[in-house]
């Protein structure tokens, strides 16, 4: 090889070795063009086509039994239903099934469009040159004329059957927030109005899981208190003792303003719902000096020697007082259920 001859390999893109000429432009940013169309079996052939829409339609219609789905588990599933699934342990069977429906909907209809999209909706590449911000009318004209052209396109008025099962599916996935309106409304049953206590019921106490004497309970102290026969354990301890659990407080008799108040205590130990009537949250915070309960979350403030009125915050109400007294074994008992429904207010309560 003589030293003017030079490998082809060694030289520029384009370049010529029988005549030194650059045959492409050394721009960088030149067009490239597009690579030659390459069409899809669904493009050439119809049977192809009526398959790929059969499966779109297919998975719009899975997203529609989805809802159905969703809507069937939050009427089926109680809220405290707790089911055991690999691998995600002890579960509540509610959640669930609505993750699971509502996922499967909203999945069903996205997978459905995307495979639309890729088997039957033009593929086409076309380069558009950049314009300015403000559209002409013949630009206007342009995107119209596109718009009607994409939309023949992609068979939406051609495939009937495509377009139908996505109205479906679009149509009944909202139900699944309009159901869930439900529990805004009046309830069927009147499972807020009532706890687990009733007369004879033990108070015992949510520490030592001991039943509570007279004695056990000092002046200026708070204790916390559930009904005999509830445990930790059970499947429904979250549900009850949301509703039934207890403050237990002390109070000088002389100190108690409210005469109901006082008839309801023993030896000036008073029983109120520890869930305050704002939203529910459990109220821990006591000062002795002035016999205040305070909620954490929004300040509600009650007065425990006066009837456990709202001094302060935006609870609606005072907290319901639960009427005690002491067994033949001296320990304290429930003499019945709370007089007024714990917690915040709600629908069918007056």
């Amino acid at each position: 090889m003589s030293s003017q001859e030079i490998p082809e390999e060694t030289l520029p893109a384009g370049q010529d070795t029988a005549h030194g000429a650059v045959t492409v432009a050394d721009d960088p940013f030149a067009d490239p063009g597009l690579p030659p169309h390459k069409p899809r079996i669904q493009d050439i052939d119809e049977r192809a086509a009526r398959r790929s829409e059969r499966a779109v339609a297919f998975m719009f219609t899975l997203s529609m039994l989805a809802t159905i789905g969703f809507i069937a588990s939050y009427v089926i599933f109680p809220v405290d239903k707790i089911v055991y699934i690999f691998p995600f342990g002890r579960v509540s069977a509610l959640n669930f099934a609505l993750g699971l429906t509502l996922g499967a909907a909203l999945f069903f209809i996205g997978a459905g469009a995307v495979h639309w999209a890729r088997t039957l909706m033009s593929d086409v590449e076309v380069a558009d040159e950049r314009h300015p911000m403000a559209a002409t009318p013949e630009v206007k004209a342009k995107v119209m004329a596109d718009f009607a052209a994409g939309a023949a396109e992609s068979g939406f008025g051609r495939r009937k059957l495509i377009r139908n099962t996505l109205f479906g599916a679009l149509a009944m996935v909202p139900l699944s927030g309009i159901v869930l309106l439900r529990d805004m409304g009046p309830l069927p049953e009147k499972k807020l109005r009532s706890t687990m206590w009733t007369k004879g019921l033990q108070l015992i106490n949510m520490n030592t899981h001991e039943p509570l004497r007279p004695e056990d309970v000092a002046v200026g102290s708070l204790t916390f208190a559930m009904p005999e026969g509830l445990s930790e354990h059970d499947e429904h301890f979250q549900t009850e003792i949301a509703k039934a659990a207890l403050m237990i407080v002390r109070i000088q008799p002389e100190d108690i303003k409210d005469k109901r108040e006082l008839e309801w205590s023993h030896e000036g130990i008073v029983a109120f719902s520890k869930i305050c009537t704002h939203v529910g949250c459990p109220i821990s915070l006591y000062e002795q000096q002035t016999h205040h309960v305070l909620c954490p979350c929004h300040q509600s403030t009650f007065d425990l020697s006066d009837g456990a009125r709202v001094i302060f915050g935006p609870a609606g109400h005072p907290l319901p007082q639960l009427r005690i007294g002491v067994n033949d074994k001296g320990f304290l008992e429930a003499h019945g259920d709370f007089e007024e429904p714990v917690g915040p207010a709600f629908w069918e309560r007056g």
